[in-house]
């Protein structure tokens, strides 16, 4: 049994993710016993819902089977489909990661000092942190990875928006 490479799924999966409105942040194929997992990782800026992902997943793997009779991808393999979102403790490490998080509370190493502090802007240059009280501009070349840290009550200041 050959194995498709991730490349040539990716290449499959990412037109339905984007028609669906979403970005794909991670596409791994694994070996788990006489079948193949493949895993996808979807989000988009107002989050995914369980039928986004149901959809999601429908349409890949539509697409996936399309070639099954003729030679494609998944004819020598059979396969498992797992559509979902990336959880919290996903690294902030994309323009886009900082944006979904506004307001959110976050870990970063800035300057090579470990801070922490609230996302209150981002944009494709970098963010603005607010730290004790004081906000910090960063561009991402400055930042490394991000973790959002679980908070059980949001400060009133992130309620209000």
């Amino acid at each position: 049994m050959s194995q498709p490479h991730e490349d040539d799924v990716k290449a499959v999966v990412t037109p339905v993710v984007e028609q669906a409105g979403f970005d794909l942040e991670e596409l791994t194929v694994i070996k788990a016993g006489r079948r193949l997992l493949v895993r996808v990782l979807i989000d988009g800026d107002g989050g995914v819902t369980l039928d986004d992902i149901a959809e999601v997943s429908r349409e890949a793997s539509k697409a996936l089977d399309a070639g099954e009779n003729t030679g494609g991808l998944f004819a020598e393999a059979s396969y498992t489909l797992e559509v979902s979102s990336p959880g919290v403790d996903r690294p902030l490490t994309l323009p886009r990661h900082w944006r979904r998080n506004i307001g959110r509370l976050v870990e970063v190493s800035l300057g090579g000092d470990k801070v922490q502090g609230r996302i209150v802007a981002a944009d494709e240059r970098g963010i603005e942190l607010e730290v004790a009280g004081r906000v910090r501009a960063a561009t991402f070349a400055e930042l490394g990875a991000g973790k959002v840290h679980i908070e059980m009550q949001k400060s009133a200041k992130a309620n209000k928006s």
